[in-house]
């Protein structure tokens, strides 16, 4: 029930998870991005501490594969999880227990493991990752969301998605883009692309605001003298 991709861009160093699912808010429990880090979605039946925990290994210096290895070790019901890990350098890693949902499939790239449960095919994360390296050199958020559109033309889920999401992280101590659609009954991957591209054009100034606002770009707002 939810198909994902993670990656790391390696021109600017940034993270960046995005995820669908036929259940609501799933960016919510799956999507984990941090900078210096790396990236993690967790998945399937979801264990969100998974997340947290993997970016902390990952930060400490561990690859995704050591990492992975140390969450298999301590982490409960690991049968019924499914990881993908991206670490600083844009080595991969993933995971699928036996107990994984239906049709499931995991892709791995330069820098970039896209995976899913419940699909119609193995050919979903396979157009993922082929729709992310066809468009190196873009913005990371651009290759993400084309991603994401070509796991629905290769038929994405056996059933309907309704939600999706995307977080991105940088050099600052939060995801400069965290972006949801939490539920809807149309295409919820059509409405985060339009979403992104709304925000896209405006998140380098929200980070200066963050960062320095006397050098900030203007608000632009009424009564903004």
């Amino acid at each position: 029930m939810t198909f994902s991709i993670s990656a790391r861009c390696p021109e600017t160093g940034m993270f960046g998870v995005a995820v669908s699912s036929s259940s609501p808010c799933v960016a919510a429990r799956c999507a984990h991005v941090r900078s210096g880090a790396g990236a993690v979605s967790t998945q399937n039946i979801t264990d969100p501490r998974l997340g947290p925990k993997g970016l902390d290994l990952m930060g400490q210096g561990m690859s995704a594969t050591d990492a992975l290895e140390t969450l298999k070790k301590d982490a409960p019901h690991l049968e019924y999880r499914q990881l993908a890990l991206v670490d600083a350098d844009g080595g991969t890693a993933h995971f699928s227990g036996a107990h994984t949902l239906g049709t499931h499939h995991v892709v791995e790239g330069d820098g970039v493991v896209a995976a899913g449960n419940l699909l119609t095919s193995n050919a979903v994360p396979e157009a993922m990752v082929k729709a992310f390296e066809d468009m190196q050199g873009k913005p990371l958020g651009d290759r993400l969301i084309a991603a994401m559109q070509a796991a629905l033309d290769a038929g994405g889920e056996e059933g309907d998605v309704h939600s999706a999401g995307m977080l991105l992280a940088r050099d600052v101590a939060w995801p400069i883009a965290d972006l949801r659609v939490d539920w809807s009954d149309d295409c919820p991957i059509a409405a985060l692309a339009a979403l992104w591209d709304r925000w896209k054009g405006e998140m380098e100034a929200y980070v200066s605001r963050a960062l320095n606002p006397s050098e900030a770009p203007s608000y632009g707002v009424p009564g903004d003298l």
